[in-house]
């Protein structure tokens, strides 16, 4: 019963951890130049939005790191 729960928690994770590093930006553009907030590649530092983003991104990556090797002990 609680591996299928670990199962449902790490799929939803993997999917909300694709969304989020697709979120991110790349050479040009990402999130702040989505909502017309961008001033341009270096000119722009860090906003907000993009500071949050990054820690939600890792927040994320250590919940998958964590379900992930939960799984691998209980399955094995």
């Amino acid at each position: 019963m609680v591996t299928w729960f670990i199962i449902v928690v790490h799929v939803i994770v993997s999917l909300l951890l694709v969304l989020l590093i697709l979120l991110h930006s790349g050479r040009g553009g990402g999130l702040s130049d989505m909502f017309g907030g961008g001033m341009g590649g270096s000119a722009a530092g860090s906003t907000v939005v993009e500071r949050n983003l990054d820690r939600i991104t890792v927040a994320t990556a250590i919940v998958f790191s964590f379900t992930t090797v939960i799984l691998a002990i209980r399955i094995t």
